[in-house]
C-alpha cells in the first residue's frame, strides 16, 4: 500500500497578542508633538496668521520658493558630506521631514536623529554616519561665520552691534562660554570612555573629510549648499519684510538674521521657537527696523517657514518611517 502524502499547512506567521506595535507609535508621535507645540503656541500663530493677511502676496510668493529651495540646499549639503551615493528623491524627502523633526526636539537633535537613521538605512556605517553630521554642521556653523563676517565687513552700518546685547551682558556671556567649554575640557580629560569615543569619532571625520574634499563634485555641494542655505533664509526674511512694508534694506535683513541664527545656536530650543522669534526681533531693530514692524514682520517669517511646513513635513515624517526609510 503506497503511503499517503498529506499536503502540509503553510505556517502563518501571527502578530503576538501582547507585542506593542513600535513603529505605529513612531508615526503617530509627531502628530502628538505637533499638535502640543501648536497648543503652546497659539497665540503666536494667530498673531502671525493675522500678519500674513495684510502681506502683498506676490512677495510672500517668493519667501515661500525661497524656502523651499532651503530644503534642495540641504539635501545637497548632506550628500557632500559623505562619499555614499545617496538616493535622491529620498534624501530631498528626508530633509524635509527633518525640518518638522527639528522644530519638535532640541535644536539639530531631530535632525541629527533623522539623517543619521537615513544613512544607516542607506547603508552607510555608522561611524561615518555620525563623521557626516559632524561635517555638515561644520559647513553650516563655518559658512555662517564668514558669511556674517564679510557682510559685516562690507556693510558695518548693516547692525548697531550695541543693540544687540543688553547693558552688562557682555560679561556674565563670555564667563558662560568659557565656563561650558572649561566643563567640556574636563569631561574629556576625566572620563576615558568619553575621550575615546570622541577621539575615534574625530579620526573618522578627519578620514571622511579628506575623502570628500578630494573630489570636487563632493566639495562643491557640501560648502555650496552650506552658503546657499543660510542665503535662502535671508532672502525669505527680506521677502517677507518686503510684503509688509518693513523699510530696512535686503542686505541689512539678511545680517540680521545670520547674527540671530548665530545667537540662537546656543540656546537649545526646538527649532529655534521662541529664542530664534526674540533674537530675530532684536537684530531686526538693530538693523533700523521699529519694534512693531519688525515683531509683524517676524511673526509672519516664522508662520511661513515654520509653521506652515510644520503639518506636511511631520505628515512625511511619518511616511518614511512607516516605509521603513528612515
Amino acid at each position: 500500500m503506497s503511503p499517503v502524502h498529506v499536503a502540509e499547512a503553510p505556517l502563518v506567521r501571527r502578530r503576538l497578542p501582547g507585542r506593542f506595535p513600535v513603529r505605529r507609535a513612531l508615526c503617530l508621535l509627531p502628530f502628538v508633538l505637533v499638535g502640543v507645540v501648536a497648543v503652546r503656541h497659539r497665540s503666536v500663530l494667530a498673531d502671525g496668521l493675522g500678519q500674513l493677511r495684510t502681506a502683498e502676496w506676490p512677495w510672500l510668493l517668493a519667501a515661500a520658493g525661497s524656502t523651499g529651495l532651503t530644503w534642495v540646499a540641504a539635501a545637497f549639503t548632506r550628500q557632500g558630506a559623505v562619499m555614499t551615493r545617496l538616493p535622491r528623491r529620498r534624501l530631498l524627502a528626508t530633509q524635509f521631514a527633518a525640518g518638522a523633526a527639528n522644530h519638535l526636539l532640541p535644536t539639530g537633535l531631530g535632525a541629527s536623529a533623522v539623517n543619521l537613521r537615513f544613512m544607516t538605512v542607506c547603508g552607510v556605517p555608522l561611524a561615518r554616519s555620525s563623521a557626516a553630521l559632524a561635517l555638515y554642521g561644520l559647513a553650516q556653523t563655518a559658512a555662517r561665520t564668514v558669511l556674517l563676517g564679510l557682510l559685516l565687513l562690507a556693510f558695518p552700518g548693516a547692525l548697531r552691534i550695541g543693540a544687540l546685547l543688553p547693558d552688562g551682558a557682555l560679561g556674565p556671556l563670555l564667563a558662560a562660554l568659557a565656563g561650558a567649554a572649561v566643563l567640556a575640557g574636563g569631561a574629556l580629560l576625566g572620563v576615558r570612555r568619553l575621550r575615546s569615543a570622541v577621539c575615534a569619532l574625530l579620526r573618522t571625520a578627519l578620514t571622511e573629510a579628506r575623502a570628500v574634499h578630494a573630489r570636487p563634485a563632493r566639495a562643491l555641494a557640501l560648502w555650496g549648499g552650506a552658503l546657499a542655505f543660510p542665503l535662502l533664509q535671508g532672502a525669505s526674511l527680506a521677502a517677507v519684510g518686503r510684503s509688509l512694508g518693513l523699510s530696512v534694506p535686503p542686505v541689512h535683513l539678511l545680517v540680521a538674521y545670520l547674527a540671530a541664527s548665530a545667537a540662537v545656536a546656543l540656546v537649545p530650543t526646538p527649532g529655534g521657537i521662541g529664542s530664534l522669534d526674540a533674537a530675530l526681533v532684536v537684530a531686526l531693530v538693530a538693523a533700523g527696523a521699529p519694534a512693531a514692524a519688525a515683531t509683524a514682520a517676524v511673526l509672519a517669517y516664522r508662520i511661513l517657514t515654520v509653521w506652515l511646513p510644520l503639518v506636511p513635513g511631520t505628515l512625511t515624517l511619518g511616511a518614511l518611517v512607516r516605509l521603513k526609510v528612515i
